[in-house]
């Protein structure tokens, strides 16, 4: 649906009003308006089935791995170690 000239006259006139107003919030718009454009043209770019993973998601992701690795590790050689004691205690008496 299009405009009218009244309506595009008012949003042109607020529009000027906050760039007057507040310079800080334009470049914010401005530098989010230039994120989305890039995010846009990448999507574009790629096929519309899956998306490859963010690099920090991939980094969270063997974070988590390695520290489930560690967790496992030390709980198997708290056991041995409990279990070996056990028998030296039995083969003691």
């Amino acid at each position: 649906m299009a405009w009218s000239q009244d309506e595009e006259r008012m949003l042109a006139q607020i529009e000027q009003h906050l760039v007057d107003d507040d310079p800080r919030l334009v470049a914010r718009l401005e530098s989010f308006n230039q994120r989305v454009g890039r995010s846009e043209e990448r999507t574009k770019g790629e096929p519309s089935g899956r998306r490859r993973p963010r690099r920090t998601t991939v980094i969270i992701l063997i974070s988590w791995l390695l520290i489930a690795t560690l967790v496992a590790t030390l709980l198997i050689m708290v056991l041995r170690h409990e279990a070996a004691a056990a028998l030296a205690l039995a083969a003691a008496f």
